[in-house]
């Protein structure tokens, strides 16, 4: 099954009917005849969508909508209203409630499917990430006005919709050709939030083909598409959804209800960004050292075994440099732990000026840095890391209060040689450098000390 529908309809036979056409398409029908019922099955069984009727046995389905909107455990789920009859101003009131959208009998099964697919897929692609991140709810106004993008065959047309539209929008119209959406001509300018697309859906994929070049382009995969349908042809509306509209709109539409419409899908898009946004923060969270910045020992650990093989399959070296700061419990015994970060801070900040880019630098905790150096042999690493050494001690790190610390480092190294008769281990590599570490520290400090070379 691809999901959970409920239906929520006092018409038995138009229970029937639906949970029969949902079946055939894999879904799991839900079914209520009251509004009632609809509510108590919508909170304990949380489907991936509702289809509500216009009228109920126990209230109508606006009423019934309101209080599957009011409720924030319900507030996610998409809905679509399914009318007795296209009444425009029925149709506004639906949508102003929180439908997702609305769909007139007699309903096409072909279309009907297509849209269930399109907002069953919208929903679960930002439902586990906006939960995990604490921004399950949509905010209620806008972060930025929005920015909605016009491409239309001619210029006449965005003009028109601009000027129809203005009244009822916050947001920010912008005419584009379809070149400058794709960054084909002259820059894209900024990523917009809603593009609003002109296209023949009665010319099946042939007339949807810009739909499936913006959904594919870096610019304007994100973006929200609303698409104006300039042919009458449901199977070409189904195959517009299917490509990844997130509205189809016939081309004599209402303003006020494509200005709700588009409002809706700004704030939706906007907050989706927030959602990738917080993931990404998340991410490198957790793979990044709060105080430094640099990469973390989870990170050095899942990364390090990539440098080896990427080396070894070149046929080439590798080298590992465990870094310590020299009497460093000292520094925090005398002068505060507060000083200590900064000395980790400004240390780790000369570490990173100094190394190539591809080099990874981590810190492993407290006062240890591991680098790890693709594609270098003994010789190679010991240059660097003796200009390590000669970075951080070349100059004491000097606190916020003024007070000047010498500091030094001691650096162990190992190097990880391909093509041996008993191949040795990343964590074999890292324990010589981590001997060869004590052994630096032993004679004095402030020194490279280089590990033997495995046999």
């Amino acid at each position: 099954m691809t999901g959970k529908i409920l239906i929520v309809d006092d018409v038995a036979t138009n229970r029937i009917v639906l949970r029969a056409k949902l079946a055939a398409a894999w879904y799991r029908p839900l079914l209520a005849s009251d509004g009632a019922t609809g509510l108590h099955i919508a909170k304990t069984e949380q489907p991936d969508l509702i289809l509500i009727a216009d009228q109920l046995a126990d209230m109508d389905g606006l009423t019934a909508l309101a209080l599957l909107r009011a409720d924030p455990g319900l507030s996610a789920i998409p809905i679509l209203y399914l009318a007795s009859c296209g009444d425009p101003d029925l149709r506004f009131r639906a949508l102003q409630a929180g439908a997702d959208d609305f769909i007139a009998k007699p309903i096409d099964d072909q279309l009907l499917i297509a849209r269930l697919r399109n907002l069953v897929g919208s929903s679960a692609g930002g439902a586990e990430p906006a939960a995990l991140t604490g921004l399950a709810e949509e905010p209620t106004i806008f972060e930025t006005p929005g920015l909605i993008a016009m491409i239309a065959g001619a210029e006449q047309t965005t003009l028109r919709w601009q000027q129809d539209l203005t009244p009822f929008l916050a947001a920010r119209l912008q005419p584009v050709t379809a070149n400058q959406a794709l960054g084909i001509s002259g820059p894209a300018g900024p990523a917009p939030d809603v593009i609003l697309l002109q296209a023949d859906c009665s010319q099946g994929q042939a007339g949807l083909q810009l739909l499936s070049e913006l959904r594919s382009r870096p610019t304007t995969r994100h973006a929200a598409i609303c698409v104006i349908c300039t042919g009458n042809s449901a199977a070409g509306v189904a195959m517009a959804y299917d490509l990844g509209a997130n509205q189809v709109i016939p081309a004599d539409f209402d303003p006020a209800e494509l200005a709700l419409r588009l409002t809706k899908l700004i704030r939706r898009k906007q907050h989706a960004d927030r959602i990738r946004a917080s993931v990404a923060d998340s991410m490198r969270a957790a793979v990044t050292d709060d105080l430094t910045g640099l990469w973390n020992r989870r990170h050095a650990l899942a990364h390090m075994p990539g440098i080896v093989s990427r080396s070894h399959a070149a046929g080439l070296p590798y080298s590992v440099l465990v870094v310590d700061l020299d009497r460093f419990k000292l520094v925090n015994d005398r002068y505060g732990h507060a000083a200590g970060d900064q000395v980790l801070i400004k240390v780790a900040r000369r570490l990173t000026a100094n190394l190539r880019e591809g080099d990874l630098l981590a810190r492993m905790g407290g006062e240890e840095f591991l680098v790890g150096l693709p594609d270098t042999d003994a010789d190679q690493a010991h240059r660097i890391a003796e200009r390590l050494c000669d970075t951080v001690n070349v100059r004491p790190c000097l606190l916020p209060d003024g007070t000047s610390l010498p500091v030094t480092v001691s650096i162990g190294l190992a190097t990880g040689l391909p093509g041996l008769l008993i191949p040795e281990t990343l964590a074999d590599v890292i324990e010589r450098a981590d001997q060869a570490l004590l052994r630096a520290k032993t004679a004095g400090r402030n020194r490279v000390t280089s590990a033997q070379n495995a046999a």
